[in-house]
């Protein structure tokens, strides 16, 4: 199958991924998918009947974004696939995240104003194989006290803490809600584009260095652009030729003059 666009690291297909990642037979680390939900009048937003068991063939491992209603309606199909949830397991490791806009969206003048999205993380298999690389963030701010001391209990301003072997290194574990700009009216060029910081912490936690991200549901190619930053690989797909053009130009102009 010819790409519709190809480079060292990212690889553009144009057509319907049921078809097309059958057709390439490829095994990748971790998908990113956006799928349509199906929640407006616009022809391109329709569900893709099928296309979860399709990837469950590809990764064992899947963000996925959507909204708590896309969740709950399709909730027998990701089941049907074998599809798991995170969230489901203890709570130490759960992974279900939201992402928090600067601006709402949604045309419904009778609820509250929608500035959030989800993305949980599905895999295939047991939860203790699947790759996962928790990510964390520099806060500047080391508590006091909370040090190594000969076996001894370190003291801090927040209270007494058994010795551990643990020394503050001024970093934590990112939280469950990420906040970035939406790219509505803000230089995007699909109508559900997802920003890139909000993607590259999730292929950092999901795909090992060099490994193979798939999205399946490429739109502009914000996945394969946080796929480069990210020092991974990318292979995305795009039924709309018009979105394929775009994301094409996106990702050449990311290549390094001659």
């Amino acid at each position: 199958m010819e790409p519709y666009y190809s480079d060292d690291q990212v690889t553009l297909y144009l057509g319907d991924m049921r078809e097309v990642l059958p057709a390439l037979g490829l095994q990748a680390d971790l998908i990113v998918a956006d799928p349509p939900y199906e929640e407006t009048s616009h022809d391109w937003d329709r569900w893709p009947e099928g296309w979860l068991e399709v990837a469950a063939t590809v990764s064992r491992s899947m963000w996925c974004f959507g909204g708590l209603r896309m969740f709950m309606r399709f909730a027998p199909e990701f089941t049907a696939a074998g599809w798991h949830l995170s969230h489901d397991i203890a709570s130490k490791d759960d992974v279900d995240l939201l992402w928090e806009k600067h601006n709402a969206s949604g045309p419904n003048k009778d609820r509250f104003r929608r500035i959030h999205e989800q993305a949980g993380l599905f895999y295939q298999g047991p939860w203790r194989d699947v790759y996962r690389d928790p990510q964390r963030i520099t806060t500047g701010v080391i508590e006091r006290g909370r040090v190594i001391n000969n076996g001894a209990k370190s003291i801090s301003h927040r209270g007494t803490y058994a010795n551990n072997g643990w020394t503050d290194n001024g970093t934590r574990l990112m939280t469950s809600v990420i906040r970035a700009r939406s790219m509505h009216r803000n230089g995007g060029i699909h109508p559900t584009e997802k920003p890139v910081p909000l993607l590259e912490p999730l292929i950092r936690y999901g795909c090992p260095p060099d490994g193979l991200v798939v999205d399946p549901f490429a739109g502009s190619c914000s996945t394969a652009e946080a796929a480069l930053l990210a020092g991974r690989r990318a292979v995305v797909i795009e039924g709309r030729e018009d979105h394929c053009e775009a994301g094409a130009n996106r990702l050449s102009a990311l290549l390094p003059a001659a």
